[in-house]
């Protein structure tokens, strides 16, 4: 992340302008919140902090938070609870269409809607992530594609109020990040809170497929950085 993505919030812009601008900024910044906390996520701290602190409520301040705790918290102690809350627990997991579908062939027509969605855009995917993972759609989201990339996030809302309402529920700090990118999404209708009740009722399918084909591919980490 460079310097001048989060130094780039002018204020002679139209208000509209600078509403956009901030939604991306605010989109950047949780979208290394929610990576694996490794050392060079953890290095930019101090840059992510004063980021966040340029950015309006309620999104700014919750982000400002979080970077808190992240700079007040061992790193090994972050990088456990990591795994402990996004890697162990099936409720708080990051990639989206896993909700919906979970690990059978509808999820796999799912994911290929998601790299689909990059390639229109130019970018190709590098192999360590699916391409639901919200860190992902967050920095597609925030760098390359913003209509494309709201789209995305705006259909699957649904379940990030979920995995927001789960991450609130255990008292996890991540619910302040996903707190501040729902922030910028519609309200939830009746729909999408039916919706979000049918997901938290019954789960995800369990009908088990191999996936592999539609991992990322190769050229992702250079266009977007990689991920754990």
């Amino acid at each position: 992340m460079s310097r001048a993505w989060l130094g780039r919030r002018k204020a002679q812009q139209p208000s509209d302008q600078r509403a956009e601008q901030d939604q991306r900024v605010i989109w950047r910044i949780a979208a290394l919140l929610l990576d694996y906390p490794s050392p060079q996520t953890l290095n930019l701290l101090e840059e992510l902090h004063a980021g966040a602190g340029s950015l309006p409520a309620p999104a700014g301040p919750l982000l400002v938070s979080f970077v808190d705790h992240l700079r007040r918290t061992p790193p090994i102690e972050l990088a456990a609870y990591y795994v402990e809350t996004f890697d162990l627990r099936r409720r708080h997991c990051l990639h989206l269409s896993y909700f919906a579908y979970g690990d059978t062939r509808k999820r796999g027509m799912a994911l290929l809607r998601f790299k689909h969605a990059y390639r229109a855009a130019g970018v190709t995917l590098g192999e360590h992530e699916l391409p639901d993972h919200l860190a992902v759609v967050l920095e597609f989201a925030a760098t390359v594609d913003p209509v494309s990339g709201r789209r995305l996030l705006v259909e699957y809302r649904p379940v990030m109020e979920l995995l927001r309402l789960s991450l609130q529920e255990c008292g996890s700090p991540y619910a302040a990040v996903l707190d501040a990118v729902c922030a910028t999404l519609p309200e939830l209708g009746v729909a999408d809170r039916r919706r979000v009740a049918e997901l938290a009722a019954q789960g995800p399918p369990e009908e088990e497929v191999g996936l592999e084909p539609f991992a990322m591919d190769p050229m992702m980490q250079d266009q977007m950085g990689g991920r754990r």
